[in-house]
């Protein structure tokens, strides 16, 4: 989608990529780092992880840009095939407008974010949902039947089935709502004053919004320490999309990369449920489901066994 062409697993400079982003999002979230974006010009010349993460998000940054030099050199913007070429128009007609939020650096940046969400948030989430159906077999199996009278024996699973398999999106919702990837989300200034139960926000002021605050509060949710699909489903067992769940990211608010990151989880999660059967290794009878916090909140490593469908039948 960014570049146009699949990469081969094999390839060594996605490799390298891929534990770049790794090692910048579990290091970017050390109080060290913290410190860095806090007093940079003083932390510049301490060791620590934020110059692990500082150097990891360099090298993706450099990847981004020879992929559009490449893309410019090729001329592709006449006829664009993916965001990158369609990026890159928007920056030859803006030159003469002198519209200036449209540039090579903030297009290596909008490409950074796609690999963190596209690649890294939703391989962790996918980590939370396979420990989470080893956890609980019984959910697990509510959701292999449903895809099994829903899909039968179809091959593939597109984005579209979600409308078809209510129980699995509740799943899938309820995965994201009590192990999300993020603690926070990302951060918002805002555009006016704004009086938010008494307490005014400058315009120009910075928001963080605690996600915590909402998927944890007892007040929204029926069990909200306690892994629940019931939370996205109503009495006949229908998918409900609840406004708490989407109260940080709605309409227009929501980026491009969670759109992608979610559509990715759903069609990751769903062929591997449907391949598979997870589970904890004989003797095993639980693994900790307490998050490590970095950028993200990942669990911890974990062992876990996926049986192929057709030796369990």
């Amino acid at each position: 989608m960014t570049f146009g062409h699949r990469v081969p697993l094999e390839d060594k400079d996605s490799q390298q990529v891929a534990d770049a982003i790794e090692s910048a999002v579990k290091s970017g979230g050390s109080f060290v780092y913290a410190l860095h974006k806090q007093f940079p010009c003083f932390m510049r010349y301490f060791p620590g992880p934020h110059k692990n993460a500082l150097s990891s998000r360099e090298l993706v940054l450099s990847f981004t840009k020879k992929a559009i030099k490449k893309h410019k050199e090729s001329k592709a913007a006449n006829e664009p095939q993916d965001f990158t070429d369609f990026y890159w128009l928007q920056v030859e007609k803006s030159k003469a407008g002198h519209n200036t939020a449209y540039n090579e650096e903030n297009l290596a940046e909008c490409v950074f974010d796609f690999l963190i969400s596209g690649a890294e948030s939703t391989a962790i989430s996918l980590q939370w949902a396979l420990l989470l159906m080893a956890s609980h077999p019984d959910i697990q199996d509510k959701v292999h039947k449903e895809m099994e009278k829903v899909l039968g024996s179809s091959n593939s699973v597109s984005s579209q089935d979600w409308k078809k398999l209510p129980y699995t999106s509740a799943v899938i919702h309820e995965i994201q709502r009590t192990k999300h990837a993020f603690l926070f989300r990302i951060i918002k200034q805002c555009a006016k004053d704004v009086n938010v139960f008494g307490f005014l926000a400058p315009k120009g002021t910075f928001i963080n919004p605690n996600l915590n605050s909402v998927f944890l509060d007892p007040k929204l949710w029926e069990t909200p320490e306690k892994f629940n699909p019931s939370h996205f489903l109503d009495k006949d067992g229908q998918f409900v999309s609840r406004e708490e769940f989407q109260l940080l990211a709605t309409g227009s608010d929501v980026s491009l990369e969670d759109k992608l990151a979610r559509t990715e989880l759903f069609i990751f999660f769903t062929n591997l449920l449907k391949t598979f059967i997870f589970q904890l290794p004989e003797g095993e009878k639980k693994a900790s489901k307490e998050p490590r916090i970095g950028l993200t909140t990942y669990p911890h490593s974990y062992k876990i066994c996926a049986v192929p469908h057709h030796k369990t039948s």
